[in-house]
């Protein structure tokens, strides 16, 4: 044994499990009467954020949830979404964060399948939240947030649990101590993700990937203390990008957006000064395509992270006119968000607009937290050569990577093969060693942020009377990035079945952002085999 080993264990006094729930607890010491979160006319400091959550939290513990407990929530970015970050994991459970534009089958089975032991829900989506608790069938204690700036609609708003959320809240003790996690392996998060089968996969988070993800998006997009941000992403994809935890590592101040309108997000930026905001493509083309009254003058340059898709060079070209700097980025649900990043170099100020933005569309290097990041060929796993022109698969290593796929060892094992995390993603490496994807092997569909399966659409539409064979591919799309674009072989050729029918069989079938866009009647072009040939389709979709 080295003499570095001998007499030299951990021990309390030199070894603690990282955890992000200790950023909230450090800030509400040092900076307890900034302002942090900022919902309209609601304003919280940091001392009075650690101390809903801390009651919030007990009063989850008087419910009997603990170590390894689901709590399910289903919100818009509001306060209580983003103190549920700290709340539910200061008792040792786990946070699901559910996206509020699922069907109630999706929804009922997510909290089926979590093990939910509570379901918070914001009332504004009562009628699906009904309908899943409904077919859940099971007794579960449901918390409600009622939000008076949610613009309702006939039949939403709703009570449907036990108690209002502040309610519940009252219920807790302020002199609360939180749990701190014995291992850092210990589950913090619960995220459900399309993949590409028709029912999703859980992605389990520990303590110690979601404290590196949070420290390693500080460096990553050189965000300074004290920034002000605008939560725009969603906070149900990947927890938000790890930002309710990073945000209290920077004392931010946090302002929340609760529908994404292009004026909504000027007069928040001029109003409480926003230098820093995230999201995916769409929602740089609201605010860039906005009409002019909506429109504001930055009184200071805004950065901007987008995701999902590269934006185009057309967008790039507004958006930095208009005065916001854009980088891109690239993850997946199974990395804790974000593993890539197109970081900038100082030798390619002087190039033209149209390469500038040819290398801002590349994926880029790995994030200063992420241990390994290849392009490999997924038989021989070698790495392919920095050519810009051979396919590989994007594979990831560290402490990043999930701890697997919730109750699914199948899938875990087939994601992890030899070491490495597949992302079903190809790409090429470039000569500069960034990395860019040219193809997706797992055929989703990214619309607007969101992950689409397109089995999961293909099986839907294949249930109709009609239809013979289906195939869905994404079809480019200049608000939303890519649409899903459905091509169909009917069973009787001469069948009058039009495009509106399929997508109204759409409509009562699947959630809004998942129905085809376009229906394109015909033969399928298909191998020897009988396989149908995507690529072709891909082909036509993008010249319809």
């Amino acid at each position: 044994m080295s003499n570095f080993e001998n007499n030299l264990d951990k021990n309390p006094a030199n070894f603690i499990e990282l955890s992000p729930i200790t950023f909230l607890e450090r800030i509400k010491d040092v900076y307890p009467n900034e302002e942090a979160l900022i919902y309209g006319d609601r304003k919280y400091t940091w001392r009075q954020t650690y101390e809903r959550c801390i009651k919030f939290a007990s009063a989850l513990e008087k419910q009997g949830i603990g170590l390894g407990d689901t709590v399910s929530i289903l919100a818009a970015n509001t306060p209580e979404l983003f103190e549920a970050h700290y709340s539910i994991p200061m008792t040792g459970a786990v946070i699901n964060t559910i996206n509020i534009r699922l069907d109630p089958q999706t929804i009922s089975y997510i909290l089926e399948h979590s093990d939910a032991k509570l379901f918070i829900v914001d009332t504004q989506f009562s009628p699906a939240i009904k309908k899943a608790l409904k077919q859940f069938n099971k007794k579960i204690p449901v918390i409600d947030i009622v939000d008076d700036q949610a613009q309702l609609k006939d039949g939403e708003g709703e009570r449907l649990g036990q108690w209002t959320y502040e309610e519940f809240l009252s219920n807790g003790e302020e002199n609360y101590v939180w749990k701190r996690p014995k291992d850092e392996w210990q589950a913090i998060s619960l995220s459900y993700t399309s993949g590409t089968t028709g029912q999703p996969k859980g992605v389990v988070y520990h303590h110690r990937g979601s404290y590196l993800m949070s420290m390693g998006s500080v460096v990553a997009w050189n965000m300074p203390n004290r920034l002000t941000y605008l939560y725009t992403v969603p906070m149900f994809h990947c927890n938000g990008w790890g930002y309710p935890w990073t945000l209290a590592l920077l004392n931010a101040k946090v302002v929340f957006c609760r529908y994404i309108i292009a004026a909504d997000i000027y007069n928040l930026i001029e109003k409480n000064g926003v230098t820093h905001f995230g999201g995916a493509p769409i929602v740089l083309n609201l605010i860039a395509n906005a009409k002019d009254e909506d429109k504001k003058t930055l009184k200071n340059k805004v950065y901007v992270m987008t995701a999902g898709a590269p934006p185009t060079s057309a967008i790039l070209s507004k958006m930095e006119k208009l005065g916001f700097e854009v980088t891109h980025v690239y993850g997946l649900t199974e990395t804790y968000g974000h593993m890539l990043h197109c970081a900038w170099n100082s030798s390619w100020n002087n190039l033209s607009d149209e390469e500038k933005s040819e290398l801002k569309a590349q994926q880029g290097v790995r994030y200063p937290h992420t241990e390994e990041v290849a392009v490999m060929n997924p038989e021989t796993y070698e790495h392919v050569p920095l050519d810009g022109k051979t396919l590989g698969e994007i594979m990831i290593r560290g402490n990043i990577v999930m701890k697997g796929y919730y109750k699914n060892k199948e899938a875990t094992d087939n994601s992890m093969k030899n070491g490495w995390f597949h992302s079903g993603d190809l790409a090429v490496m470039h000569p500069n060693g960034y990395i860019q994807i040219k193809d997706r092997s797992k055929d989703i569909i990214i619309s607007g942020g969101e992950n689409i399966s397109s089995v999961e659409v293909e099986n839907i539409i294949a249930k109709h009377e009609a239809v013979s064979l289906v195939a869905v591919v994404a079809k480019p799309d200049e608000k939303w990035g890519e649409t899903p674009c459905a091509f169909v072989e009917l069973i009787n050729s001469g069948k009058n079945v039009t495009e509106e029918e399929i997508i109204n069989y759409c409509k009562e079938n699947m959630a809004g952002f998942k129905r085809p866009k376009h229906v394109i009647f015909g033969e399928l072009p298909k191998t020897s085999t009988g396989k149908i040939q995507k690529f072709e389709l891909r082909k036509k979709a993008k010249e319809i």
